[in-house]
């Protein structure tokens, strides 16, 4: 039998929570009453996880460690104490699920996972988005045409654990069997939504002045962070996913496939997304995205290493540099606005 350790990562948190969900049914199928805990690798030592895997419980029959930002876990020590209760753990009754936002983790702890165990939750492709939400409400007892469908997109993250959550306002206000119209998006999420990094983007590409859209951002950037969505690291990667979609939209330009139809292929379906993006590549040049999307991959390694100290400076860093100096980093010289 494979020893009871998960390696889930990667940027779908959908489908990579319920992987992890998987695991604890499956414990809870086989050993009845479970012990849940739920650590991330930059807050809490490993020898104090490794401490609660093999002591068990007293009052339940089966244990399951959760450890979130697993890719902070690379001291040789570290590894060195999973990798030594696995040997020991056999059919035991606790099980580890290591999670991370990245792509991978470190090597040497990678090995220690069986491959069966392993597995990346990739964003979805633009293909797989509008089909999944019509199945989605479909499922829900409710139907919902392409064009409305486009619309949500264009104003949730496009992970299913965020379309899910945002989705379920329409099961409160509407009867079964209704149609959900582009009407019905723009009365619920327009007008109630929350602001998430989508809408941290489209303040940020807004058609404002450059101090405008500076204050407008840092205002929204404040409402998420007060918000139960506040993690730097989410806030980051929904950044990221805007300016890839703004590198693909200069890289479809460039090469002179800017026609309707191609677009739509590429997830930019709706007038509303075509609008955006066509303002944001005037704002921002191909170049000066990708230094954006450099500054926001080494925020986040900087939030990750430092913690909680400095993750509003940083954010509000990336923000400002985006908005102002248009990908250049603080450190170069700048006139004023």
């Amino acid at each position: 039998m494979d020893a009871p350790i998960y390696l889930y990562t990667g940027p779908e948190f959908g489908e990579r929570n319920d992987a992890v969900f998987a695991v604890k049914e499956a414990m809870r199928k086989a050993h009845g009453a479970l012990d849940e805990y739920l650590f991330y690798a930059n807050e809490t030592p490993v020898s104090e996880i490794v401490t609660i895997l093999q002591s068990g419980s007293l009052f339940t029959n089966a244990t399951c460690v959760v450890v979130r930002s697993a890719e902070s876990i690379k001291k040789k020590e570290d590894v060195g104490a999973i990798s030594a209760w696995v040997k020991t753990a056999g059919e035991g009754t606790s099980a580890l699920v290591l999670v991370s936002d990245e792509i991978a983790v470190d090597a040497k702890l990678e090995k220690v996972v069986p491959a069966v165990h392993k597995k990346i939750f990739w964003e979805m492709f633009e293909d797989r988005k509008v089909p999944w939400l019509i199945n989605f409400f479909g499922k829900n007892g409710y139907r919902i045409g392409e064009e409305a469908a486009e619309d949500i997109l264009d104003m949730i993250e496009n992970n299913t654990q965020a379309l899910r959550s945002e989705c379920a306002r329409f099961f409160l206000l509407f009867p079964k069997s209704h149609e959900i119209t582009s009407a019905d998006v723009e009365a619920v999420l327009s007008h109630n939504r929350a602001e998430s990094a989508f809408t941290l983007f489209a303040a940020m590409a807004s058609s404002e002045s450059a101090s405008r859209r500076l204050e407008l951002s840092l205002d929204v950037l404040q409402k998420i962070r007060l918000s139960k969505d506040s993690s730097p690291v989410m806030i980051l990667a929904g950044l990221a996913s805007c300016f890839r979609r703004l590198a693909l939209w200069h890289a479809l330009a460039s090469s002179g496939q800017s026609d309707d139809f191609t677009l739509k292929t590429h997830g930019f379906s709706s007038k509303k997304a075509k609008a955006q993006y066509s303002r944001a590549s005037s704002i921002w040049t191909a170049g000066q995205t990708a230094a954006i999307l450099a500054g926001i991959a080494a925020a986040d390694m900087e939030i990750r290493s430092s913690g909680a100290l400095f993750e509003d400076v940083l954010l509000q860093r990336v923000v400002y540099e985006a908005v102002v100096k248009k990908g250049a980093s603080c450190a170069a010289y700048e006139s004023a606005v």
